[in-house]
């Protein structure tokens, strides 16, 4: 007679110490993701110390965001009501692995660093996850949806500030957009809400704080 294998029921401690554990390597280990690095074989142009300390700041500023996705996705798959959204919140922070990957990828070979706050930027926006999760399904995939539509429209203006010589950075960052995009619309498809103006707003002021602050440190 064969044996049936049974399907492990994960209580919320469990899931609350798997999260510890992908905090910790969200943070500090690099290669988290699968896919290759878009930005391939691509050769730079002449990029001046300020144009690389430019572009540098841009893309620690895109890891610091992908590092608040992380959070943000997490905290709303442990608050989830339904299971199915809560694998499409998990399977969207595997993606969001690739970017952190090639983000910090980026910044080492423009000799630079990651956010020193990125412990900040995680908890903060863990913690509004499992806010956004509790609050209920529609209105989580809402706030996801919105947050994807802010992060796409940021990453354009950072793609027109770019200095013309850093083709490496533009490559990722248009990989990137797209999968944000994706996001977005896969929120939308699992049946989100629109959020109220004023959410919208504050959640635009927020993001510009994180941005000011990530470039520099």
């Amino acid at each position: 007679m064969k044996k049936q294998l049974l399907a492990r029921k994960y209580t919320f401690f469990d899931l609350f110490l798997g999260n510890i554990d992908r905090a910790l390597k969200t943070i500090t280990v690099k290669n988290l993701g699968y896919r290759s690095n878009p930005s391939g074989d691509t050769q730079d142009g002449f990029m001046s110390q300020k144009d690389k300390k430019h572009s540098a700041g841009l893309m620690r500023v895109n890891h610091s965001g992908e590092i608040s996705a992380q959070g943000l996705y997490q905290g709303q798959a442990l608050t989830a009501r339904d299971p199915k959204v809560a694998k499409k919140m998990q399977q969207s922070a595997d993606e969001e692995n690739d970017h952190l990957d090639w983000c910090s990828e980026r910044l080492a070979d423009l000799g630079s660093h990651t956010s020193y706050m990125n412990i900040a930027w995680y908890t903060g926006s863990l913690c509004i996850g499992l806010i956004a999760g509790l609050a209920g399904d529609k209105w989580s995939l809402g706030f996801v949806a919105e947050t994807e539509r802010q992060v796409v429209r940021h990453i354009d203006r950072h793609l027109a500030s770019l200095p013309d010589g850093d083709n490496r950075s533009r490559k990722i960052l248009y990989q990137m957009r797209e999968d944000e995009g994706h996001h977005a619309t896969v929120a939308i498809e699992q049946g989100a809400a629109e959020l109220p103006a004023l959410i919208k707003t504050v959640m635009k002021t927020v993001s510009k704080v994180m941005t000011q602050v990530a470039y520099w440190i």
